[in-house]
């Protein structure tokens, strides 16, 4: 089996995965829908396993054998790079394959609002890039250390398993770690980074408690840190990682979070109306001082996505159901489909239709906030200093 004329053909159709799997055809998925791919037959064992021949190195071959799963890039003879899974179902070997386009694109282009890109420039701190798997984070994480290197002379350090967007050195030094070829974990290289004079530090994702409690220890010290959780909102990003800490830390954890958080990005992916691939709906949480109560105090955790909620003309904040709104005025995605994703369908149809409901306070910050793109006073989408 050619794996480069499969990939071929998923990129002329503009596919976002592949999947190879014993028994079925070549399968890519297109603007969130599977697709078989015609003219091909259904896959041999021995197919998916020539297959792991060209993806796997005898690093990735030998941790294919001790965990029977492994993550890795490679890159088509047409210079496009891929994320991949390697794993086993009824004992056949299948492949997972994500596309991750050649280009970095701007917060702009993935239709975020700009207060991304300040958050971006932030000097110190922790913000978080959350939500489910192919939420869109790692593109929102390139697009914000794209922002920084074009913006700052900083040395940039990523830590990822494995390595998808690759940046060129701009105005920052960007050093990328790939775990298992450059560093064994990532709470080793986030150790191991905090020698190596890093401005800005971006952390795959945080796994376990102690890349936790290091990211948590450079963003103390004064560097600004990146990283993703698979969580749903802000909330429920600041509920985890209190809940990774012993019962009697977690009050001391809860105020060190509330002084270093600076931002938490929560992503969701839209088809779009055009039918032209996915857009980002994005919960929007920044730091001020009623966001640092609501962490600091465990009874006020839940007030977060009111407090979001009326931060938007002040600061740039947006819940979930106001992205979709946004989203949706701009023609970005349709009424149903805003309606099925949002968090009170009901309060959401009748803001479209122009009703006040009992919940309308949290619209007023909203309604009276300039759509993005529009010029935006000087005080407009400033972030709480300490």
């Amino acid at each position: 089996m050619d794996l480069n004329q499969v990939l071929h053909e998923a990129i002329l159709r503009d596919a976002s995965d592949v999947h190879l799997k014993v028994g079925l055809p070549p399968t890519v998925r297109i603007h969130g829908i599977l697709y078989p791919l015609e003219d091909w037959s259904p896959l041999a064992r021995e197919d998916v396993a020539s297959v792991l021949e060209v993806l796997l190195d005898e690093h990735h071959r030998e941790r294919f054998r001790s965990r029977m799963q492994v993550d890795l890039a490679y890159q088509t003879v047409e210079s496009t790079r891929f994320r991949v899974n390697v794993f086993l179902q009824r004992g056949d070997p299948s492949v997972a394959m994500r596309a991750i386009p050649a280009r970095i694109r701007t917060v702009e282009e993935l239709h975020l609002p700009s207060i991304v890109n300040k958050l971006a420039l932030e000097n110190r701190g922790l913000i978080l890039v959350t939500g489910t798997t192919g939420s869109g984070k790692s593109t929102t994480l390139a697009a914000m250390v794209g922002h920084i290197n074009e913006n700052c002379s900083n040395h940039i350090i990523t830590i990822e398993d494995p390595i998808e967007y690759t940046h060129q050195d701009i105005r920052s030094i960007v050093s990328q770690r790939e775990l298992g070829y450059d560093v064994t974990s990532f709470a080793d290289g986030l150790k191991a980074a905090l020698r190596q004079d890093p401005d800005v530090i971006l952390v795959g994702e945080m796994r376990d408690l102690e890349t936790i409690e290091t990211a948590i220890l450079a963003a103390e010290t004064g560097h600004l840190v990146l990283s993703t959780l698979h969580t749903l909102d802000a909330t429920e990003t600041v509920t985890r990682i209190v809940s990774n800490f012993p019962e009697h830390q977690r009050e001391q954890i809860r105020l060190i979070l509330a002084n270093i958080i600076r931002g938490i990005i929560s992503q969701r992916l839209m088809p779009r109306a055009d039918g032209q691939g996915m857009v980002p709906a994005a919960e929007l949480m920044v730091s001020t001082s009623r966001i640092r109560e609501c962490i600091a105090v465990k009874e006020k955790t839940r007030e977060i996505r009111d407090a979001i909620a009326v931060g938007h003309s002040s600061y740039g904040m947006q819940t979930f159901d106001q992205s979709l709104m946004a989203l949706y005025r701009r023609g970005l995605i349709t009424y149903e489909e805003a309606l099925a994703q949002s968090s009170n369908p009901d309060d959401f149809a009748l803001k479209v239709r122009g009703v006040a409901s009992t919940s309308d306070r949290r619209w007023e910050d909203f309604e009276r906030a300039p759509e993005e793109g529009d010029v935006e006073g000087p005080e407009r989408l400033k972030i709480d200093r300490f």
